[in-house]
């Protein structure tokens, strides 16, 4: 696990991308096939590359940053797709923290699924118990256990939430005042929750604290001391798939008003040490927008230095 963080604004809608057009037949078929081979490309840039893509003269605009923790690897990635479905009012922004020894393959597999796989009918695809549940149960068949998956959909003045795991969506609002407010936009599935605790003791699941983190449960095999999970929810760890541990996603929706101005995607490696209003606080803060994001994860970092020393 490592520190992510990926912010978006241009909540509002986009601006229409104006296109010229050809009169002639054979330079608009010329055309149309550049463009397909233009679009094929940059699909797949998107779901190779760490990072966002952009279409040419967006206004959108979006901060990535992400920095190893202790733990060693990186295991953290994101996507950020604008024209989400060949649709200009619409942007896909994901954010997956994997775990366990192959964690990083396990993020950057769902990052690399996900999207194609929401792209026919997305929002009745989100609701399901898992995008893939041949993929999910593969997942983890070698040892390579799993990863959180945290998305949003923006269609126009539309922001559909998808959440299995840990990570956190919040969204900054403003007041009456004018004063940045956090508007916490998922929940935290970890064992700690009572619903959540309940659901995998009655799977036959174990959920307990170690002794050197208190506060922190975690979810076991009933007869074995693994995996030691840290969250009731997740994409692969097919080992706990018995015994509690769902793929299921939270879906939620919210309409965008002039007020909202910015979402904070990020993973616990952020939330565990920083607040919801000292994140939009640090975002809103920030006079470099591109610099946002790195700016929440370098005080996440010595927050986190800070309370080791404590």
């Amino acid at each position: 696990m490592g520190h992510f963080s990926s912010m978006f604004s241009g909540l509002v809608r986009s601006l229409s991308i104006k296109k010229g057009k050809n009169n002639h037949g054979n330079s608009d078929a010329r055309d149309a096939a550049e463009a397909m081979a233009k679009e094929a490309k940059k699909n797949d840039m998107i779901l190779r590359s760490s990072g966002i893509v952009n279409v040419d003269g967006s206004n959108n605009f979006a901060s990535v940053f992400s920095k190893r923790g202790q733990k060693g690897v990186n295991q953290d990635c994101c996507i950020v797709w604008e024209e989400f479905g060949c649709q200009e009012d619409m942007m896909f922004c994901g954010i997956f923290d994997g775990h366990g020894p192959w964690g990083h393959f396990v993020a950057k597999r769902i990052r690399e699924t996900m999207p194609p796989s929401l792209l026919c009918s997305w929002q009745e695809t989100l609701a399901q118990t898992s995008l893939d549940p041949d993929l999910d149960l593969e997942l983890d068949k070698k040892g390579h256990r799993g990863t959180t998956a945290l998305s949003i959909v923006r269609q126009g003045d539309l922001i559909f939430i998808a959440n299995v795991g840990d990570s956190r969506a919040v969204l900054a609002t403003t007041s009456e005042d004018g004063s940045l407010v956090p508007v916490q936009l998922t929940v935290d599935f970890k064992p700690s929750l009572p619903q959540e605790a309940d659901r995998i003791i009655q799977s036959n699941g174990r959920v307990f604290c170690l002794d050197d983190e208190p506060g922190v449960q975690r979810v076991w095999q009933p007869d074995g001391e693994t995996p030691g999970l840290a969250m009731s929810r997740a994409f692969g760890d097919y080992c706990v798939k018995g015994f509690g541990l769902i793929s299921v996603p939270e879906v939620t929706q919210r309409n965008i008003t002039s007020r909202d101005q910015f979402v904070v995607l990020a993973t616990d490696g952020v939330w565990d040490v920083v607040s919801n209003q000292e994140a939009v606080q640090i975002v809103g803060s920030t006079a470099d927008r591109a610099k946002s994001a790195k700016r929440l994860v370098e005080c996440a970092a010595h927050a986190w230095k800070r309370k080791r020393r404590e």
